[in-house]
């Protein structure tokens, strides 16, 4: 069921995409010859009385397309025809690719808005939960069959959750050679453990430790979002994102930190399945907010055959006040699109690969 949520999020995000462009063309009065949700066999299809365009739902969700009348032609067969894309003012040209990209930034702060606005806001409290991170091997804890996630809930009685990780440490490192072993309830998912604790002396801390790492849950609060300030909070988190999307790919670009990382729409859909799965509603909405900023920053980047490319031929005839023919750009883009889906490809075996890992 979540896998068939994360598809649905793509398949929002690609939509909204490619309606941007569809909207735009039509706007300028450019004829749009196929609207496609995915490539590869089409699984539905149908035709458009109205626009005289080819809808269609694909059998591989790696993206989509809106194809306009004598987009890429390599051939030139369509350069004497006023219908063609080339043939169009290079401003409405531009109009329509733009479109696309910015109509991915528009959905992102309108569900951000809108989620503001109907469940309110996450507040830290300042209070934590700590739990353990981390049991150490051979050490106090481990011995007594702690494992990483628990949480401590009670020490000999006295109750360890009381918003600060203080009292558990200060508990632990109150311990003094013979006293009897620390009794501590142990929540471990539904289930509630009695483990018998003895502390080690740990020379470089200078202090008593069972051997674990104390990690902390931060709790938070729901607070009502107002109308105005829903736009605020939609706006500091679009553009938090995009801020730290941007220095990602400042660091890819450098430096290749982060290159392992990338991910293909497997990879993309079996880490919003978990997510989903874990976090709820609010996670599809937050992933959705970020995955839509992100495909409208990769699409605005200047590689061959994505919507930044095509801006940046459309900049370079504005300067120079004639277009580059349109049979080379074709070629630029077409040639582009086949990298790309190589590229793609090999993210997609990655990421399969992973998954029997």
């Amino acid at each position: 069921m979540y896998i068939i949520v994360a598809i649905l999020l793509l398949a929002i995000l690609i939509v909204v995409h490619e309606f941007g462009h569809f909207m735009a063309a039509r706007l300028m009065k450019i004829d749009v010859t196929e609207f496609s949700v995915g490539f590869g066999p089409k699984l539905l299809k149908w035709k458009s009385k109205k626009y005289e365009t080819d809808f269609s739902v694909r059998a591989v969700p790696l993206g989509g397309f809106c194809a306009f009348y004598g987009e890429d032609d390599t051939k030139g067969e369509s350069k004497d025809d006023p219908r063609a894309f080339a043939k169009q003012n290079v401003w409405k040209r531009m109009f329509v690719i733009l479109m696309g990209p910015l109509m991915n930034f528009v959905l992102a702060f309108c569900v951000a808005a809108v989620f503001f606005w109907c469940a309110g806001n996450v507040v830290p409290t300042g209070e934590v939960d700590p739990f353990i991170s981390q049991v150490m091997a051979s050490g106090p804890a481990q011995r007594a069959g702690m494992k990483d996630g628990d949480v401590i809930t009670a020490i000999n009685g006295r109750e360890m959750l009381d918003g600060t990780a203080e009292t558990l440490l200060n508990t632990i490192s109150g311990w003094k050679e013979g006293d009897e072993p620390l009794q501590a309830n142990v929540k471990r998912g539904e289930e509630t453990l009695e483990l018998s604790l003895t502390p080690e002396w740990n020379e470089e801390a200078g202090k008593y430790q069972i051997g674990v790492y104390i990690g902390q849950y931060i709790r938070a609060e729901i607070q009502p979002v107002g109308f105005t300030e829903g736009f605020r909070l939609a706006w500091d988190t679009c553009a938090y994102y995009s801020g730290a999307l941007v220095d990602a790919l400042k660091r890819l670009v450098t430096t290749g930190e982060g290159l392992d990382q990338t991910a293909g729409p497997i990879g993309i859909i079996t880490m919003v399945a978990d997510r989903v799965q874990q976090d709820g509603f609010r996670a599809f909405v937050d992933l959705l907010v970020f995955l839509s900023i992100n495909l409208g920053i990769m699409n605005l980047l200047p590689i061959p055959g994505l919507d930044g490319s095509r801006l940046v031929f459309g900049i370079v005839e504005v300067i120079r006040g004639k277009a580059v023919p349109p049979e080379k750009e074709a070629i630029v883009h077409v040639a582009g699109m086949v990298l790309l889906f190589g590229f793609m490809i090999f993210i997609t075996f990655r990421d399969v690969t992973r998954l029997f890992q």
